[in-house]
């Protein structure tokens, strides 16, 4: 009786998520057998998945925090052919920004989701292999600073938060805060907030050296902040809101020159740091190739619709 009620709950799913498909353009053509092998970050594995469940019609769920410290969406395995229940282990990764980086240029995946373009180590291992990427933007989300809910600064300018990461304002009394010292967290070189961070945020200037948040991976940077009243770190807006779920009240967000991030102010560009999630292939791609058309429908139009349920803003 069970199995007869969960076929049926899974049968409704389907049909609500063909429904929610009826007016997008699906990749003609595209299945289980010739999808292309995608990577991306972890800020990106959400889109990634829900790209393929959504060509492949397959049905899917949120999964909360178990092993996995985030909330994540996976297809559901039921409704799967036996011979594809590894398919989504297979041929939709999420190898972190920088792993991911490397699988393209190595061939080891065809296409990448990421929230920010290739690094300079990673340029130096593509020039070393004759590789050049293409990486276009196709979604915008916030690149976000956030603190301790006991602290009582609510807002920075750029300026301040510069001169935090480069050792020139070390205590919160100096930005209208608590006396205490600032903790500076920071994130591992080459992962795609720290390196976000350095591009968009430092604008070239090189910031102090700090201990990096690095156990384990994205979801950690929480767990300073929460028990550290005197930190602050940076994180994508997006996988606050949708995968790491930490509340405002929990771990508040700063706004930045009196502009607090959120889907206004990310769609009108005034918040001051805003970060593009990019699609990247090879640039000898075959533009044949089902990657391609992958590649060109997460530029269009009848992509929108997937990359908003994710939580992101599109132009």
């Amino acid at each position: 009786m069970r199995n007869i009620i969960l076929f049926i709950l899974l049968g409704i799913l389907y049909s609500c998520t063909k429904e929610n498909d009826k007016d997008q353009n699906l990749i003609e053509g595209i299945n289980f057998e010739n999808y292309p092998k995608v990577d991306g970050s972890t800020s990106a594995s959400v889109l990634n998945v829900m790209v393929a469940c959504k060509l492949l019609g397959v049905p899917y769920v949120w999964m909360e925090p178990g092993v996995v410290t985030e909330w994540t969406l996976h297809p559901e395995y039921e409704v799967l052919d036996e011979k594809y229940k590894d398919f989504f282990w297979q041929r939709v990764k999420s190898s972190k920004t920088h792993g991911a980086f490397i699988n393209l240029i190595d061939g080891n995946a065809d296409i990448i989701l990421t929230h920010r373009t290739i690094s300079s180590d990673e340029k130096a291992h593509a020039d070393s292999a004759g590789v050049t990427l293409i990486e276009t933007p196709i979604a915008l989300d916030a690149f976000v600073f956030i603190v301790n809910k006991d602290n009582p600064v609510k807002s920075l300018t750029v300026n301040q938060v510069q001169k935090i990461y480069t050792g020139e304002i070390i205590n919160w009394s100096q930005v209208g805060g608590n006396d205490l010292n600032i903790k500076v967290f920071t994130r591992p070189r080459n992962s795609g907030s720290e390196e976000v961070f350095r591009m968009l945020v430092m604008d070239g200037m090189e910031p102090g050296d700090f201990p990096a948040s690095a156990i384990g991976g994205m979801s950690q940077v929480f767990g300073e902040i929460i028990h550290n009243v005197d930190g602050i770190c940076y994180t994508f807006n997006n996988y606050k809101d949708l995968q790491a779920r930490i509340p405002d009240s929990e771990v508040p967000k700063l706004a930045i020159n009196s502009i607090f991030p959120d889907k206004k102010t990310v769609k009108n560009k005034s918040y001051p740091f805003i970060s593009k999630v990019h699609v990247a292939i090879r640039s000898d791609l075959d533009h044949n190739s089902m990657a391609y058309k992958l590649y060109k429908w997460l530029q269009s139009e009848d992509a929108k619709p997937t990359i908003t349920e994710c939580g992101f803003l599109v132009e």
